[in-house]
């Protein structure tokens, strides 16, 4: 799993600046970081109703993770930062 979060990590850093007719990540990007948020709250508030309703919970996380991933990265937040601070707390 972790090769899987690094390369999708890795490919929405490559679509920054990109065509955001051709990606949908690139688009995102482009709106900053408001827009990116509150992508991240609707999908936030639609794996709630799916936990809810216990229907498409696996689509609904990945979407999750997904814009979460994505709102870091319009942050510029740097997601070996986030690793390192977890390993930290490894165990506790």
């Amino acid at each position: 799993m972790p090769d899987t979060i690094e390369k999708l990590v890795t490919t929405i850093r490559s679509r920054k600046g990109g065509d955001i007719k051709s990606s949908y990540t690139s688009f995102l990007l482009s709106k900053g970081n408001d827009h990116c948020l509150n992508k991240l709250k609707e999908e936030l508030t639609e794996l709630e109703d799916a936990i809810k309703n216990n229907k498409n919970k696996v689509n609904e996380t990945a979407d999750v993770i997904y814009h979460l991933l994505v709102a870091l990265e319009s942050a510029e937040i740097n997601f070996d930062d986030i690793k390192k601070e977890l390993r930290k707390r490894e165990g506790t």
